[in-house]
């Protein structure tokens, strides 16, 4: 496993076939949803404006969780506006989970790459490129957006926020390996692969969401992975390094405590006004 943010050269790289290059190439974003509604025109708008000016082939498919707010309606709306050829909508009737989102996402994807992420504004579609030449520099299968390494970061997080962030990672770690490798906990043998995933888990942001994948690499990891909830996105980091599959990263700004900056602000001014 090789994870790498800039020069170190990754022995024998997976070749692409002769002649294939980015134009041959389609993106699939996939988006789950739970009451987005205010937040979905913005970052469907903000997604389309990042790959038309960088000229990417791409796809945005929705997959709503039976939204009460009304987020199904402005899918359909969005679906109209773009066209169902960049915007699909793929609904389910009830939350399932991430893991399954992303399976029932895939069904419809036809692109040869995935990109998942937050649809709460958490992440910013400008690095979405950056992400796609990162890939292109190392034939990567994975590259991963990261807070905590050179300029990322998290907008309006504290030092007990980060820490509590930082202390996330780890103990996600240790729940994902402990759950399947009960057996191998005790002797050397597992206390040295313990050691091994802990202290080196192949990228520095285990629980984030926002990251660009192969296909059929992403396919392969949500066969593997038996977590849910937030230590889901940190399995498959760990199940990728079991898997030897390459992973790069890209410094990345979370904007989600921006955003609640500004709603926070917003709201004082208007009990003022009251």
């Amino acid at each position: 496993m090789a994870s790498t943010e800039g020069s170190r050269a990754l022995p024998g790289p997976r070749r692409e076939p002769a002649g294939r290059g980015r134009r041959q190439d389609k993106y699939s974003v996939l988006l789950p949803t739970y009451n987005e509604r205010e937040n979905l025109p913005l970052v469907v708008w903000l997604l389309v404006k990042s790959f038309s000016e960088s000229g990417i082939n791409y796809e945005i498919i929705i997959i709503d969780d039976g939204s009460p707010d009304g987020t199904r309606d402005v899918a359909e709306q969005l679906e109209r506006i773009y066209g169902s050829d960049r915007i699909l909508l793929r609904p389910r009737e009830k939350k399932l989970g991430l893991g399954t989102a992303y399976i029932h996402g895939m069904k419809h994807a036809t692109g040869n790459y995935i990109i998942i992420m937050d649809a709460d504004l958490s992440h910013h579609p400008k690095f979405i490129p950056e992400f796609i030449r990162k890939q292109k520099e190392g034939n990567f299968d994975i590259v991963s957006g990261t807070r905590y390494k050179g300029n990322g970061g998290v907008y309006g997080w504290d030092l007990k926020r980060k820490m509590i962030s930082t202390l996330e990672n780890i103990s996600c770690l240790e729940i994902v390996f402990y759950e399947e490798n009960l057996d191998v906990l005790f002797g050397s043998r597992g206390a040295n692969f313990i050691t091994q995933i802990l202290l080196r888990p192949g990228a520095s942001d285990l629980t984030g969401s926002f990251r660009l994948y192969r296909k059929e690499v992403l396919q392969k990891l949500i066969e593997k992975c038996v977590s849910k909830g937030y230590v889901f996105q940190m399995e498959m980091i760990v199940r990728a390094r079991q898997l030897n599959y390459t992973i790069a990263e890209k410094r990345i700004l979370d904007l989600q405590m921006l955003w609640h900056h500004f709603e926070h602000k917003s709201s004082s001014s208007s009990s003022l006004n009251l």
